[in-house]
């Protein structure tokens, strides 16, 4: 008998951990579910969902790391600032991504693998942005020429503030870009991208500002673009308002740069589109 209820005994240890372990499975499962579909309720999923599909298909384990590991962080998001910061938190960079705007380690740009120096060698100012905006015309790229004194203002600001977010106008809504600065170059992703890959997420614009001519007093923008997530119209939205917030003096704008890089609970994307609407009036 004591052999026998020892036997029951090993045999109901056994189904009890049968039952936590399928509890645990089960509880995964509905974790899972319940993360995929919070991710399907954000307004830019169809946009992306085949990207995200696939990074599911290929990388199952790493796309539940990252569906996990951004719940975790809107968590502590709500708990430390409240419902009305889950959108920011989103905004908010990683730690390290400030610091990587210098020392930049990508080979600086120069004109010359554009275009030929010879062919603005020797103009004038109007020449060159003439010349620069022609060359432009009838390639899927934006472009433009800004004063050695505007960049000037440009490049500094970005030094201060190395990474910020801009709204933009879509069809229901509006969908927010990250920049980051490095060197004369800003990358641009959008923000959804950068959730889901981090560091390693595609850009959809890469403006390059080259230096070659600054003694002239020009500095020659040059604006590449993702087609299958910009358009020209959309690349040139993103460029106008980088000029808006990193090249002019205004306390406003200046402000929300101030916001975001430094006191991030302050922050409100809002303000952002409020901004932009403004504009628009």
């Amino acid at each position: 008998m004591a052999v026998l209820s020892r036997g029951y005994a090993v045999v109901a240890w056994n189904w009890g951990v049968l039952l936590q372990q399928r509890r645990n499975i089960m509880s995964s499962i509905f974790r899972a579910e319940k993360a995929i579909e919070d991710l399907q309720n954000n307004p830019y999923y169809e946009k992306y969902c085949r990207k995200i599909t696939a990074f599911q298909n290929t990388s199952p384990g790493e796309f539940m790391t990252r569906l996990r590991e951004h719940k975790e962080q809107n968590t502590t998001i709500k708990q430390a600032y409240g419902e009305e910061r889950e959108f920011s938190s989103l905004l908010h960079p990683k730690e390290d991504i400030a610091k990587c705007h210098s020392p930049t380690f990508t080979k600086q740009k120069v004109l010359n693998d554009v275009m030929k120096m010879e062919l603005v060698a020797d103009k004038k100012c109007e020449e060159i942005k003439q010349i620069w905006e022609e060359y432009h015309k009838q390639k899927e790229v934006i472009a433009a020429a800004v004063p050695s004194i505007v960049y000037d203002t440009i490049n500094l600001r970005s030094q201060q503030f190395p990474v910020f977010v801009f709204p933009l106008p879509r069809d229901r809504g509006y969908e927010f870009i990250l920049c980051q600065f490095s060197g004369h170059e800003a990358h641009f992703t959008p923000l959804i991208n950068y959730q889901a890959h981090k560091e390693n997420a595609p850009e959809c614009l890469t403006m390059t500002h080259y230096t070659d001519l600054k003694e002239k007093g020009l500095v020659l923008m040059r604006g590449e673009y993702n087609k299958d997530i910009l358009n020209g119209t959309e690349a040139q939205c993103l460029a106008n308002q980088l000029q808006l917030y990193y090249g002019q003096d205004n306390a406003k704008r200046l402000k929300l740069l101030e916001r975001f890089t430094y006191t991030p609970q302050e922050f409100k994307h809002m303000d952002l589109i409020a901004e932009l609407e403004c504009l628009s009036l």
